[in-house]
């Protein structure tokens, strides 16, 4: 008989400093979008990249180590104030990270990752998660000289060196920090899944909600024409859609995979967060070609307008897929096919003038999300229906 001890159930609710806390890296978000759109380039994707983990990995890290600690004890409050003022001065370096601010990104940065890590080793509830959050020091004490060699050299080989180090942060996330012979064993382990599902929802409708603004940033700077104003249109109508193709059903789908796993609700949160790097990255390229299709909405397609307005939804779409694949065995076919036809719009596109494109975006996500909603409904029955038996 195993002597691990059944889980506590825990359920607590998403506190306003978690919020406070979210909005310092929305604003890394606007950030990110910034520096990718000034630097069109595929080096500007892979930098813009490079500090989409490292900025979205210091949330998660935080995030998590505050489910695990319980926000509602003081230790835990302090370590999320510290690593949100951190946070707004990693953030605002982003933009000039590969060129007069890689210190400015990087002390930060570490402080955060180092800080998070070492109150969790040691005001974890268990040995387990003590035991846990030291591997996860090891793992970051490899991948911090990679970034302080990063922030010593010039802006061309620095790209190399943080490349390795967020490769080695990423990971870790992505395997749970293993050391030989050690490994997390997340069945049974003591966490409240509900609560960091609701950290993500959360997150992710702020996102959205920049995404919005980014738009609206974009109208006030371009003529306000007819041309204008449908592209904001569409883009709006494009969010919106991407809205619903989570909300739209696919949400209780993810509350009641949860509630089904049980004793390895980990799992199905580490998946979550895995995920969501992906959608982050999906949400700023899409904000990218928002803002260059509002700039020149009766201008000619590119290449480079069709992969961020295509692009930025595939993503999307492909990571969720995996996501309702390894964890609720349902809803993602749909996905997969609207991937399909997000590539065959993407190449045409490339000819095609911007605001048409725009309007086969939003007919492809508006078929996608009605889609979507109803298999979200029927997903969710059959899961009810298979933990009730």
């Amino acid at each position: 008989m195993s002597s691990v001890p059944e889980p506590t159930r825990l359920r607590r609710q998403v506190s306003p400093l978690e919020l406070f806390y979210d909005l310092v890296f929305v604003f890394a978000v606007s950030q990110l979008s910034h520096h990718l759109l000034e630097h069109l380039t595929w080096r500007g994707a892979a930098e813009t990249a490079v500090l989409l983990v490292a900025v979205f990995g210091s949330w998660a890290y935080t995030s998590l180590e505050a489910t695990f600690l319980d926000i509602g004890r003081l230790v835990t409050r302090w370590m999320v104030v510290v690593a949100m003022g951190l946070g707004l001065f990693m953030n605002s370096a982003i933009s000039r990270a590969f060129a007069d601010r890689a210190w400015a990104f990087v002390v930060p940065l570490l402080a955060i990752l180092f800080v998070a890590n070492a109150v969790t080793a040691l005001a974890a509830r268990n040995d387990a998660l003590r035991e846990h959050f030291r591997r996860t020091l090891v793992w970051t004490a490899v991948s911090a000289p990679l970034w302080l060699v990063g922030a010593t050299v010039g802006s061309g080989p620095r790209l190399w060196w943080w490349a390795a180090a967020a490769l080695v942060d990423l990971t870790g996330t992505w395997l749970a920090h293993p050391l030989p012979g050690r490994r997390l064993i997340s069945r049974k382990m003591e966490f409240d899944a509900e609560h960091m599902v609701e950290r993500l929802r959360l997150f992710f409708i702020i996102l959205l909600g920049e995404t919005v603004l980014t738009a609206g940033r974009a109208l006030t700077d371009s003529p306000f024409d007819a041309a204008g104003v449908v592209a904001t249109a569409g883009v709006f109508v494009a969010l919106v859609c991407l809205w619903a193709a989570y909300f739209g059903g696919g949400e209780n789908v993810v509350t009641t995979t949860v509630a089904a796993t049980g004793s390895d609700a980990l799992r199905t949160v580490r998946f979550g967060v895995n995920s969501a790097y992906l959608v982050v990255a999906a949400l700023v390229a899409l904000a990218v070609g928002s803002e260059l299709l509002i700039a020149h909405p009766t201008g000619h397609g590119s290449v480079t307008l069709a992969l961020l307005l295509f692009g930025g939804p595939l993503l999307y779409f492909a990571t969720t897929a995996w996501f309702f694949q390894a964890t609720a065995r349902g809803a993602w076919v749909e996905r997969l096919i609207t991937c399909v036809a997000l590539i065959d719009g993407g190449i045409a596109a490339i000819w095609l003038p911007p605001l048409v494109s725009l309007a086969f975006l939003d007919a492809i996500l508006i078929a996608a999300a009605a889609v979507l909603a109803r298999s979200h409904r029927k997903l969710a029955r059959s899961l009810q229906d298979a933990s009730a038996t």
